[in-house]
């Protein structure tokens, strides 16, 4: 087993997290004991982060007591692993817009300590503007503006620090080659003065999806 990412273990084609809370499971995914530790497998078809990390991700920002802004938490899913890898001393504000897998958040939240969960729009802000200052954020939103959303939350509660984005390509635009939206995007970042250190193309876990990992 080998430490690729502060937190984040590669066991022969398998990706792992150390689990924050041993032997409870959250979507169905292996989990195997090593010595005192427990990790959990961390399904790349799965996750959007873990798809990025199997296609070479090369600049993985989160750590041990990280503070994470996620917008588009679902679930939990994601966000179960990101609370693996900040550990008791980060914490994850993990935001969902839809009620029903945010009913699923609230439960992960409860034997998670370092989750909290808010039911929200990332495009209203002002909504949430008590969270604290982050060193991350996180976007994973299916909306046609998610990149100018992005920016907003990122001056919002960031101001300096990593993006971390997920495009959906058929959420900006369905006619539009894939890699012609991903470059679109990259460039309204760039606009914006972040500095664009990967983009990701996601196949074969993700169809028309890339992920971006961008610096202010």
């Amino acid at each position: 087993m080998k430490e690729i990412f502060p937190g984040v273990f590669r066991s022969g084609k398998d990706l792992l997290t150390v689990n924050l809370v041993p032997g409870k499971r959250v979507y169905g995914e292996k989990l195997l004991a090593k010595g005192r530790q427990e990790f959990r497998e961390w399904v790349p078809q799965r996750s959007k982060l873990a798809a990025a990390i199997m296609n070479g991700l090369q600049n993985m920002p989160m750590k041990q007591g990280s503070r994470i802004l996620y917008l588009g938490a679902a679930s939990g899913t994601t966000p179960s692993h990101v609370s693996d890898i900040v550990g008791h001393d980060g914490i994850v504000y993990a935001l969902e817009f839809s009620e029903r897998p945010f009913r699923s958040l609230i439960e992960l939240a409860r034997t998670r300590k370092n989750i909290a969960p808010l039911l929200a729009d990332a495009r209203k802000t002002e909504d949430y503007y008590w969270v604290e200052a982050c060193d991350i954020l996180y976007c994973d939103i299916a909306d046609p503006q998610q990149t100018e959303i992005a920016i907003r939350n990122f001056e919002e509660f960031i101001a300096e620090g990593f993006l971390l984005l997920s495009i959906k390509s058929q959420s900006i635009d369905v006619v539009k080659e894939p890699l012609r939206v991903y470059e679109e995007e990259k460039r309204k970042l760039e606009k914006a003065g972040f500095d664009v250190l990967e983009l990701i193309d996601l196949e074969p876990y993700e169809e028309k999806h890339c992920f971006i990992v961008a610096k202010k």
